[in-house]
């Protein structure tokens, strides 16, 4: 027998072996006669919507694109209010966008790392480098030239992570 008609042959009873699974599955779970065409139409139109090239963009995940923020400062200070901390690295500000720069205004997702309150451990004044919490945010976003201002109004906190031990 030829490779083709073998090929279509397995094919065929995989494809028969699959239908007669998921009708058997579909009758034992709700103890009820199944819609056969309903169930074939269901899995053709699924099949059929993942190939739509309309919908490829929203299948396909992508990097997001790491953004450079003209406007530092006052993110750091609203960050540094909204989180209720006590200061924001300028360095760790990194913000990230999936929408295109043709989009005007677009989203934007901002972490940055923070700084907590003085310690003190058995009477001594402990001042750390390290940071104490990284924060997680959305804003929107515009374009001015090669960098982007954000829109410090729009800014809302997503989370506050406590990384310090």
């Amino acid at each position: 027998m030829p490779k083709i008609i073998k090929f279509f042959l397995i094919l065929f009873l995989f494809i028969g072996f699959f239908e007669a699974g998921l009708i058997s599955s579909y009758t034992i779970v709700t103890s009820k006669v199944p819609n056969v065409k309903g169930l074939i139409d269901l899995q053709v139109e699924t099949i059929s919507n993942l190939f739509n090239p309309s919908n490829i963009n929203e299948i396909i995940v992508r990097d997001p694109d790491v953004v450079e923020v003209a406007n530092r400062i006052e993110v750091a200070e609203r960050l540094k209010f909204l989180a209720k901390i006590d200061g924001v690295n300028l360095n760790s500000i990194n913000s990230t966008t999936y929408q295109s720069s043709k989009n005007d205004p677009f989203e934007v997702s901002i972490t940055a790392l923070g700084y907590g309150g003085v310690e003190t451990r058995s009477g001594q004044i402990i001042l750390t480098q390290d940071p104490q919490y990284k924060i997680t945010a959305t804003a929107t976003a515009k374009y001015t030239g090669k960098t982007i201002e954000i829109n410090v109004d729009t800014i809302k906190i997503t989370s506050v992570l406590n990384i310090y031990d």
